[in-house]
């Protein structure tokens, strides 16, 4: 019987003294980048006797034509797979933009790209409980044991704090879950999420318990400060969703979630909020986890969700409608008579539409 895998990467942070090696890569990463920014801004367009001037659509394969050669001629010792990888990446910006010209690769300066060496399936290899890549060992923080893994493709990247991180896609055997459990996820902000069984995420304000340290360090000018505290309360959120996500994924074979939007929240006065609450971070972890776990995930329409009522399906007079009812965590419904949280019955209700979305596609309530 074949073992079923899936494809999971890995990250694990790079020792500071390979800095100065990482950083010179980075560097050259940026000029094949610029170069490839050149010609196809510069050359966007050429003429052709008796037609006039003519699209000139390049593609990945093209640049790599053109470019072959700066890897010898600049004496660049970035592996030769990297350069390919940037010209590709390149490319499928271009595409998704739909544009010639993409922003330049800064360097160096307040408005320094960050560093980012992508490589294929074979450019990095384990070697004396070192990474081997492109003829030199970087020692990392081995927290998953990679000598028991076969690389594929990854990147070295870098954070804002200057830290170097090895990034690796590897396949590890997939885990089938037993979990029997079905539950649906009402999004908020004084609860993250709150789930259909009574389970809740509540919202610990990352950013605001930190904001006056970090306006003193705006104020002085602490650069370095600043961002380890940006770091700090990006490390604990992500922390604070992990467990959530992970204790979800654990008990239930189908997850569903309404499809808030943070973006248009966020242009209210909740702004703050919103970005604090990590919504986006919260569904992208269950969606990936639940694939590890052979779990079903769906994201459905929540219109009507918090209105209606769990048991009966009615909308009545009484029940939280608009920004106004946001007071409103208590009702009752005239028609059954059941008394409901807010949270908790707009959950149910979500499930509901989650079963509806796998028979026959979810209507609206």
């Amino acid at each position: 019987m074949i073992e079923k895998t899936n494809l999971k990467t890995l990250k694990v942070r790079v020792k500071d003294k390979h800095k100065p090696i990482l950083g010179q890569m980075a560097f050259e990463v940026n000029q094949v980048w610029n170069a490839a920014n050149e010609i196809t801004s510069l050359y966007s367009y050429v003429p052709v006797p008796e037609v006039g001037w003519l699209k000139n659509h390049f593609s990945a394969f093209d640049l790599q034509k053109d470019l072959k050669r700066i890897k010898a001629e600049r004496g660049f010792i970035l592996h030769s797979t990297t350069v390919q990888e940037v010209i590709a990446a390149h490319h499928k910006a271009r595409r998704q933009f739909k544009t010639d010209k993409l922003r330049w690769r800064v360097s160096g300066g307040a408005r320094r790209s960050l560093g980012w060496i992508p490589f294929k399936s074979g450019a990095a290899k384990w070697k004396s409980g070192q990474v081997y890549f492109a003829g030199h060992y970087f020692k990392v923080w081995d927290s998953y044991g990679l000598s028991q893994f076969e690389f594929r493709s990854g990147s070295f990247s870098q954070d804002a704090r200057g830290r170097w991180y090895f990034n690796i896609v590897v396949e590890v055997a997939q885990i089938a879950s037993q979990a029997t459990g079905q539950v649906g996820i009402d999004l908020g902000l004084k609860e993250v999420a709150t789930c259909s069984n009574g389970l809740t995420l509540e919202s610990k304000q990352f950013y605001r318990e930190l904001e006056a340290q970090l306006g003193l360090a705006q104020r002085a000018n602490k650069k370095q400060r600043v961002k380890a505290i940006h770091a700090q309360i990006k490390n604990h959120r992500l922390n604070h969703l992990h467990q959530f996500t992970t204790r979800l994924v654990k008990e239930n074979a189908l997850i569903v979630v309404g499809n808030v939007s943070s973006s248009k929240l966020a242009k209210t006065k909740m702004a703050k909020s919103v970005y604090d609450a990590g919504w986006h971070i919260l569904k992208t972890q269950l969606d990936y986890k639940s694939k590890a776990m052979q779990a079903v995930f769906i994201e459905v329409n929540e219109s009507y969700t918090t209105q209606a009522c769990s048991c009966c399906r009615c909308i009545s007079p009484n029940s939280p409608k608009g920004r106004a009812g946001l007071g409103i965590r208590e009702w009752s419904c005239p028609e059954c008579g059941a008394l409901h949280d807010r949270d908790v019955n707009a959950a149910k209700n979500i499930l509901t539409a989650g079963h509806r979305r796998l028979a026959v596609g979810i209507p609206v309530l």
